[in-house]
């Protein structure tokens, strides 16, 4: 492992990207640092995540304050801290946030790029929105590079 790829984060401390990201979204590890391996968010469940799937990455998320629930594959899954899930490539699922305040939670996704589709919505700023929802459209177009499909 080459010596220059070695890094320390203090508390709170994120990485750098192209974009600022919300607060709650702290990118920990970028693909860019793990040669494209994964990408490692510390993330507040603050806005529901819709149906949908990664076609090429394996998603894990531990939960590290509050409760979150995971729909898979037509179970409903109740995480408190502690508790994880790995998401297989391939398999529509779902996030909710089941506690106030916010679930917190700590995410992988191998391979990485999870952090630059994030980036990438974050550019499209109110464009992925439509009605107050998320415009499902409009979040293909951009997670089409990425693997990411997401069902209405």
């Amino acid at each position: 492992m080459p010596k220059e790829r070695f890094l320390v984060l203090q508390p709170g401390e994120r990485r750098p990207g192209r974009v600022p990201l919300p607060p709650g979204c702290d990118v920990k590890a970028r693909t860019a640092d793990t040669e494209g391996r994964l990408a490692i968010l510390e993330n507040q469940l603050d806005v529901d995540i819709p149906p949908h799937a990664h076609h090429h990455a394996d998603e894990f998320v531990y939960v590290l304050d509050g409760a979150m629930e995971v729909d898979f594959d037509g179970t409903t899954h109740r995480l408190t801290p502690g508790m994880c899930a790995l998401l297989p490539h391939g398999i529509p699922h779902a996030l909710r946030n089941a506690s106030q305040p916010p679930a917190r939670c700590l995410q992988i996704s191998a391979p990485g790029g999870w952090e630059e589709f994030v980036e990438d919505i974050c550019e499209a700023g109110p464009a992925v929105r439509k009605g107050g929802h998320p415009d499902l459209d409009r979040l293909n177009e951009i997670g089409a590079k990425y693997g990411m499909e997401y069902h209405g």
